[in-house]
């Protein structure tokens, strides 16, 4: 079984296996996902005596005596259920065995599914989800003729409740919820059209749907982060990614009920945090930027991770502090100057190009001991704030605006290269109104005034709800390739162009691929396209007046509505990755997959219709049992070839005589 043969961590178990640590844990963690996933996976490593204490820290770690396949089976036992509800769901719409029987075989036998489901990852788990909608909304549609029955309400609460955990272990649950909402618009417009049902009914109808497919989904989505919040309750590395506010809600970090000063003085030692979500911690270090890119000066970045390199002296802007100075407080359209702590290095900026963003100007850390020269002038600007009112520590957001030039402090999410650690660029925007150009003292650190609570100032449920969404958007918007990282192109996928590799790499590993099983893939192509032929060519019989049959017409229609619908499925969960700027990668193509091999079964259906129709009662009983059988033999046959991507291959690579994938390797693109 590959759950134990690989024993080390493979690709993206890394992420989801170590945030199932963080919840046996209760350390915050930020991730771009929704938490049920996550949950699940921590819920079901404690439950099978995971303690939570391996570091997940790169692909290949060894596991050793870490009890992590029960994490595992608990994604295969997931994973897994795809194939009876393949099964089920073109049961309900075809009534055809062979077709039901193609759709199960068709995401049993695909190597590309398999390999997905054997790992810690939130893919099997949101497949699960996604057919559990689709088998539910199916079932549900068959009862439109018993409206308001018990089983036609258990249907479509069932259908909400799969929308909602779909969605609540990736956004991209959401394609599924619109595949369900356009059905049910369909219906609501079909029931309306009906004159022999009064508005009132067609009104029920519509609250009923409400109730059922926004409503609970709605609970149980908020649910999810109820019960989120209150499970990651101490800090832990997601800190950074988030508000002031709301770190004061995580027990061990320094604002959780944290005492220091309200009021901001010269002299005081602060962080500064961008206000954005996800933003981070002004930074800087010993680095400097590198020849080309501006002045060769110290390097200032905003970094989401705490450390002694985050922290600043907020000086007065014509001299340094000295001990016997009076306590003056920091007031709404002062001058001053930011010293970095580490390097007594000032805040700095001249009109020289950003880094990364050209049409600002580049930000610098300047001077030696404090000192430096008349472009470490920054003018403070409290948002809301009356003239000369002091500046808050958390609830003051603030913008520094270069004297000289008259640019705003700026940060965003776009990161630096491998010269500048992958931080976040800092620069200075000629645009000062931008909501980037907004910072919040976080920490504050001054033995000569008075110390207050900051406890009052910790968000409700509601606030922690709309900033989680915040960042989680701002950071999937933000992902990019690493350097040297295998991505894909949406155009790749459904010509099973390109894999990914999950682990191994020398002759002595074994070698797991995510690929999928081409005769499976390239059969589910030829079957799309000429599913859109048969659409465009029954569109044209019905304009031209062609009537078929009655009996053959019938069927004709369901199975084509089936069709058209599993199409649609596809299109959803498929092209709008074409309009994505993050980063994309092989697997996400596997929800259309699943549509794609139902909508595959179906057409086979309908082609059987045709020959039944066009066919002696004796050749079509042949074309349909040998043709079937021939179907299942090469599907069958063709998992042979490839099932060593998923259970591990062992030896030297496809291109080696010894290879057990000698000759299997049919594209160049394929590293097997």
């Amino acid at each position: 079984m590959s759950t134990k043969k690989v024993r080390k961590a493979c690709w993206d178990e890394t992420h989801f296996g170590k945030m199932g640590s963080y919840y046996i844990n209760r350390t915050f963690f930020f991730d771009v996902h929704p938490p049920l996933g996550k949950m699940l996976i921590g819920l079901s490593g404690h439950l099978t005596g995971y303690d939570g204490t391996f570091p997940f820290e790169k692909p290949g770690d060894k596991y050793g005596e870490t009890k992590y396949i029960g994490m595992r089976t608990f994604c295969v036992s997931l994973g897994s259920t795809v194939v009876p509800l393949a099964f089920l769901t073109v049961w309900e719409l075809t009534w055809s065995l062979p077709a039901a029987s193609l759709a199960a075989a068709l995401l049993l036998f695909d190597t590309g599914c398999l390999t997905l489901s054997q790992y810690i990852l939130l893919d099997p788990i949101m497949l699960c989800f996604i057919m559990g909608a689709v088998f539910c909304q199916s079932k549900f549609d068959s009862l439109k003729n018993r409206p308001f029955s018990m089983w036609w309400w258990v249907w479509m609460c069932g259908a909400g409740c799969f929308i909602a955990l779909a969605f609540s272990v990736k956004f991209v649950g959401l394609f599924i919820i619109l595949w369900v909402g356009l059905k049910t618009v369909s219906d609501l417009w079909d029931l309306l059209g009906d004159l022999t049902l009064p508005l009132m009914v067609v009104f029920k109808h519509f609250l009923a749907r409400t109730m059922c497919l926004i409503v609970l989904p709605a609970a149980i989505y908020v649910t999810c982060f109820a019960v989120h919040f209150h499970t990651l309750y101490k800090s832990g590395s997601g800190d950074g990614f988030m508000s002031s506010a709301f770190q004061s809600t995580l027990e061990g970090n320094k604002l959780y009920q944290a005492i220091m000063p309200e009021d901001i003085a010269y002299g005081s030692t602060i962080t500064l945090k961008n206000y954005r979500p996800a933003g981070g911690l002004l930074h800087s270090h010993w680095h400097l930027y590198p020849e080309g890119l501006g002045a060769q000066q110290q390097q200032i970045t905003a970094y989401t991770h705490k450390d002694d390199n985050n922290y600043w002296i907020i000086k007065r802007y014509d001299r340094n502090p000295i001990p016997e100075d009076p306590i003056q407080f920091v007031k709404n359209g002062d001058l001053v100057r930011l010293e970095h702590v580490a390097t007594r290095r000032n805040l700095h900026t001249h009109q020289e190009p950003a880094p990364i963003t050209k049409r600002h100007f580049q930000v610098t850390g300047y001077g030696q001991n404090g000192t430096g020269d008349i472009n470490d002038i920054w003018k403070v600007e409290v948002v809301g704030g009356a003239e000369k009112s002091r500046i808050k520590t958390v609830r003051s957001k603030v913008r520094f605006i270069h004297y000289m030039t008259g640019c705003a402090l700026h940060s965003h999410s776009k990161t630096l290269p491998k010269w500048g650690w992958e931080q976040l660029e800092v620069t200075c925007n000629p645009f000062t109104r931008d909501k980037n150009n907004l910072w919040n003292v976080e920490d504050h650190i001054n033995n000569q005034l008075p110390n207050g609570t900051f406890a009052v100032y910790q968000p409700s449920f509601l606030g922690k709800l709309l900033e989680s969404h915040a960042v989680m958007v701002q950071g999937n918007s933000g992902l990019k390739a690493k350097e040297g990282e295998v991505t894909s192109q949406p155009w790749q996928w459904p010509l099973n162009y390109r894999g990914q590799r999950f682990s191994g790499v020398n002759a002595t590993d074994y070698k797991v691929y995510l690929l999928g099983n081409p005769v499976i893939w390239w059969g589910n192509l030829a079957l799309l396209a000429g599913a859109m032929l048969v659409f465009l060519v029954e569109a044209l019989r019905t304009q031209r007046g062609f009537v078929d049959p009655p009996q053959l017409s019938e069927k004709k229609s369901g199975t084509l509505s089936a069709a058209r619908w599993m199409a649609a499925g596809w299109a959803l969960h498929y092209l709008p990755f074409y309009f994505m700027g993050r980063v994309l990668y092989f697997h996400h193509y596997f929800p259309a997959m699943l549509f794609q091999s139902m909508l595959t079964a179906i057409m086979y259906d309908y082609f059987l219709q045709i020959v039944e129709h066009k066919a002696q009662p004796k050749v079509y009983r042949r074309i349909h049992q040998w043709g079937t059988a021939f179907i299942f033999i090469i599907l069958l046959y063709s998992f042979y070839l490839f099932y060593p991507m998923s259970y591990g291959m062992f030896g030297p690579l496809a291109d080696n005589e010894t290879s057990p994938m000698y000759g299997l390797k049919w594209m160049e693109s394929w590293e097997i």
